[in-house]
């Protein structure tokens, strides 16, 4: 899985429909669906973006780039996200504004960590996202006069979904057999949470309840698995 993604800009100063040109993003994100409609977000707002998609890989991009925004998952497979957003925000760093994204509602826990700014997903607005960043950046960074009012919506590639739900199988798989659900339950929820999934959502936080219990994590186990396989078998053809 690639983690490195940017966005070239055929301009350097920010304008009012491309407001975030001159800024370098670096986002800490696992799912690749997520990401994806991140990277259209900046793409389209005019910003340059990085992606890791663990704590480790985060540290690796931190120490040869110097974003100006890191926007951080709470969730991540080595880890919290707010561990992250604390390191951050005690470093001398270039870093103007540093913003937590979660499927949950966790923004009590992001301010907490040291978080500028909180982001809920799904995130598909380009006015929500361009007006929550600009709003967290200094004033001598954002572009002087109006904005457009509607700068659109993002959907993310289908084929991103995929691969999230494929890693997700597999991971499911490693869990069943190591008895390691935690992750893959968190991970699968919140794809599922992206895609809309209800049905796919509460079954894989089933899955999460039951993790600790052996016993009774054989049939949570099954239906999201089950539920998991029906729907790669629908995106095959993507």
């Amino acid at each position: 899985m690639p983690d490195l993604t940017d966005s070239f800009q055929l301009t350097t100063k920010p304008t009012a429909d491309r407001p975030l040109v001159g800024q370098t993003v670096l986002l800490v994100e696992d799912s690749r669906f997520a990401s994806e409609a991140i990277r259209l977000l900046c793409l389209r707002s005019g910003a340059r973006v990085r992606r890791a998609d663990s704590l480790r890989s985060a540290s690796r991009h931190l120490r040869s780039y110097s974003p100006s925004v890191v926007i951080v998952d709470i969730g991540l497979p080595d880890g919290s996200g707010l561990d992250l957003i604390r390191e951050l925000k005690g470093a001398v760093s270039g870093v103007s504004a540093i913003i937590a994204i979660s499927g949950d509602a966790e923004a009590d826990a992001a301010a907490a960590a040291g978080a500028d700014a909180f982001l809920l997903k799904p995130v598909q607005s380009v006015g929500a996202f361009v007006e929550l960043v600009l709003s967290v950046l200094p004033e001598t960074e954002t572009p002087p006069g109006p904005r457009p009012v509607k700068l659109g919506a993002v959907d993310p590639d289908k084929r991103a979904l995929r691969d999230d739900l494929e890693h997700a199988a597999r991971l499911l798989s490693e869990g069943r057999a190591t008895g390691e659900i935690g992750y893959a339950s968190q991970f699968l929820t919140g794809v599922a949470r992206l895609a809309g999934d209800d049905a796919l959502e509460i079954a894989a936080s089933d899955l999460a309840r039951h993790q600790d219990a052996a016993g009774r994590m054989a049939k949570p186990l099954e239906r999201a698995m089950g539920l998991l396989n029906a729907r790669l078998d629908g995106l095959a053809a993507v």
